[in-house]
Parts: structure tokens; sequence; C-alpha cells
């Protein structure tokens, strides 16, 4: 267990940075769901909707340090060919 005040301090800093990531994480997670939800319903106009929306809140995960940029990056990319071999109706 922590011994002194530095040490304490560090594992509330570390507490609150965890559960402000999760919530970041979760929140991302949420916000592809929906996407990936529009397109099982083959709904391309909002797939892309959706995908609009989800697309800055991904980005800030990346710029907050939650998620890799390769990895929002592939998951943007795999999302929108997804999208497109959607039939237009």
């Amino acid at each position: 267990m922590a011994n002194n005040a530095s040490a304490r301090k560090r594992i509330r800093q570390t507490q609150r940075r965890t559960e402000r990531n999760h919530a970041r994480k979760a929140r991302m997670r949420t916000f592809v769901k929906k996407v990936e939800a529009a397109i099982a319903k083959g709904d391309r106009a909002e797939a892309a909707t959706t995908l609009r929306l989800a697309q800055p809140e991904m980005q800030r995960a990346v710029t907050k340090g939650v998620v890799h940029l390769n990895a929002v990056a592939r998951k943007l990319s795999r999302l929108s060919a997804r999208i497109k071999s959607l039939p237009t109706v």
C-alpha cells in the first residue's frame, strides 16, 4: 500500500484517469455498435449518418490516448467499406 503522500496522490490520479478512459472507450464502443446495427438492418443512409456521428467520437478517443490511432483508422475504414457494400435503395 502507498506509504507517503505522493504515492497516495498518484493512486487517486490513476483511479480518476482509469474511470475517465473507461467511460471514453465505452462511449466510443456504443457509437460503433449503433453503426453496426444500422449496417445489419441494411439501411445505408442511416449507417452513413451514424458513422458520421461516430467518427469524431472515435478520433477524440485517439487524441486523449485511450486507443491507438491505427486501431481507429482500421475500424473506420472497415465500417465505411461495409457501408459502401450495402445496396442503395
